[in-house]
């Protein structure tokens, strides 16, 4: 099976999950077999600056042979072009790539939401203004900081969990 992972970072399975899919810089394309990672690859989004046609970055997930993408979040439409392609759609997710795809594997995550804020009225294109720059990259080191945090805590409950046993 082929998961595509929306990120903030080509860092495979230590890259940060983005919140939107379609606005990402890259995908993680992983492809497992029985719940075991065989391969892990970076791709680049090729609608990154331009979010592309409706349904144009759903059909470029479809030709990775991906069949299941995950991401924070996605809009209806997208939701909805991903079903005709018969791409289980993930989303509410967050955090270290390597973590989201063992609970995902583990059915720990599932099914999809689409965002409340979906309106694309509000994407400013980054290029454009200095201020959603700097806002932009803010907001992927709080997601870096947050999934390490995650994974700092998971840690911790886990060594507590063994020393209580």
């Amino acid at each position: 099976m082929k998961i595509a992972l929306a990120t903030d970072d080509n860092k495979g399975l230590e890259a940060v999950l983005s919140h939107h899919f379609g606005r990402c810089p890259y995908y993680i394309l992983i492809d497992t077999d029985d719940k075991k990672i065989n391969e892990v690859k970076a791709i680049q989004n090729p609608f990154y600056e331009s979010h592309g046609q409706p349904g144009e970055v759903p059909n470029f997930i479809n030709s990775l042979g991906a069949e299941v993408i995950i991401a924070g979040g996605m809009g209806p439409k997208a939701i909805g072009f991903f079903q005709q392609l018969r791409i289980q759609v993930v989303t509410g997710a967050s955090g270290i790539v390597g973590d989201v795809i063992k609970a995902y594997m583990n059915g720990q995550i599932e099914g999809a939401a689409p965002c409340s804020n979906h309106d694309s009225s509000h994407y400013i294109e980054a290029h454009e203004h200095d201020e959603s720059t700097r806002l932009k990259e803010e907001m992927v080191a709080l997601r870096r900081d947050l999934a390490k945090a995650q994974k700092t805590l998971k840690r911790l409950e886990e060594e507590k969990g063994k020393k209580e046993q």
